[in-house]
């Protein structure tokens, strides 16, 4: 789904990010299951993830990284007008959890509201906001991608338990100033017969947790992973060779490519059909593990942060998740 010409230019104004401070090794979780270090960073490069607190909920990490956010932009939340939260883990299943992050930041004048698109979220929210700002209906966003993921794994089942962790990430989209860098272009696609490949089966209104199955494991992620890798790197491709070319640029002229922090294997695939060297790519999967929606808005923010890009560089952003969902960004920083 590609968009029409923009009439308002927007950039990002700053990013944030938030990671609990438990750290999870894989030397602990080979304590839980049968698994080891050696096992795991060869099948996924993961080395840790972090778990939020006990008493610690998604809106709690996005409310942290949104103020690191707000504070890089320059900006207070009495300032922000549009809120959108992607998660897969909300606080509760209603109201949003954009609302507790409203209330959390004093952000009273802005509009709240939750997206679902698990790991594509906060690329999904970027183009949304976008738009809203593009056409004049919002002059700013706040968007956010935030998930406790620790929440909904099955820390019995070996092939997902070392793969998720909780973490948030943020940034403040405004309409740019004649000069600044901009939100080049956006992509974003879905593929509903793929649902069955990672999904969260029990919870909802088609299989809800009773005292009879509530011990199944119903409310927690199930993946088919071979699959997911293959429609993950091929969507993922797509994706982001239509906003490198609707932005009219070419593989030399990125700076840096951050895509969705799920699996090694799959970010070297990516980088090497996209024809990006390796060092030109962000990957802090090592250290978080896969934090869905929140992952590809937190690795932005250490990016931006640890100067892996500058301003006038040019960036792309990809990622995929369930769904199956995918989606792009290609942005003049």
């Amino acid at each position: 789904m590609s968009e029409a010409t923009s009439a308002i230019e927007v950039c990002i104004a700053g990013t944030g990010s938030y990671v609990p401070e438990k750290i999870l090794t894989n030397a602990e979780l080979a304590v839980l299951v049968d698994t080891s270090d050696e096992w795991i960073v060869s099948r996924t490069g993961i080395k840790e993830r972090r778990i939020a607190a006990e008493g610690e909920f998604t809106s709690h990490m996005a409310t942290h990284a949104a103020r690191r956010a707000l504070e890089q932009a320059g900006m207070v939340a009495e300032d922000i007008e549009l809120i959108i939260v992607a998660t897969i883990t909300p606080d509760t299943p209603t109201p949003a959890t954009a609302c507790y992050v409203q209330q959390a930041l004093g952000a009273n004048n802005a509009v709240a509201f939750d997206i679902s698109a698990a790991c594509s979220g906060f690329l999904y929210a970027m183009k949304i906001s976008k738009r809203l700002i593009s056409d004049g209906a919002f002059k700013n966003a706040l968007i956010i991608g935030a998930e406790k993921l620790s929440a909904v794994t099955n820390w019995d089942d070996r092939t997902t338990c070392v793969l998720f962790g909780d973490g948030a990430g943020a940034a403040v989209l405004r309409r740019a100033e004649p000069g600044e860098g901009s939100i080049l272009a956006t992509e974003m696609g879905t593929d509903g017969n793929l649902t069955h490949l990672l999904n969260i089966p029990g919870g909802g209104t088609a299989c809800p947790i009773t005292a009879k199955n509530a011990n199944d494991h119903l409310q927690t992620l199930t993946m088919m992973g071979k699959e997911v890798f293959k429609h993950a790197v091929n969507r993922m491709k797509e994706a982001a060779e239509k906003v490198i070319s609707r932005a009219g640029l070419h593989p030399e002229d990125i700076a840096c490519v951050i895509p969705h922090q799920a699996n090694l294997r799959i970010i070297d695939a990516i980088a090497d059909r996209l024809a990006v060297p390796n060092e030109r790519v962000f990957v802090n999967l090592d250290k978080y593990g896969n934090t869905s929606a929140a992952a590809v808005a937190i690795a932005l923010d250490e990016a931006n942060r640890t100067g892996a890009f500058k301003r006038g560089d040019n960036i792309v952003l990809v990622v995929f998740g369930a769904g199956l969902t995918w989606a792009a960004a290609a942005i003049r920083w």
